[in-house]
């Protein structure tokens, strides 16, 4: 259970990921090792909604320079998460 409670991360709002959420696809920053079943679980769990289908792609670092020093930002994994229609999940209704 705790381990379930691990793999989401935070919401990720975007422009693109509000216009999503007219579709019934909500966007999640979840753990880099989590495959689908488990971020569909997780999602399940959390939110109390029955998750239809998920997407994930791994965001790649970003090139970043703060005056002479360069780094790169660590890379993150996405989800799009889509839920039956009908039903919403309440997180991403306040923004």
């Amino acid at each position: 259970m705790n381990q379930l409670l691990e793999i989401i991360r935070r919401p990720v709002v975007t422009e693109k990921s509000t216009i999503l959420a007219t579709q019934d696809r909500y966007v999640f920053e979840v753990a880099s090792w989590a495959n689908k079943i488990q971020i569909k679980q997780a999602v399940e769990t959390a939110f109390n909604v029955d998750v239809v289908d998920v997407h994930t792609m791994t965001m790649p670092g970003k090139m970043r320079r703060v005056r002479r020093n360069r780094g790169m930002t660590s890379p993150w994994k996405k989800a799009i998460v889509q839920v039956q229609p009908g039903q919403k999940i309440e997180v991403f209704e306040g923004v």
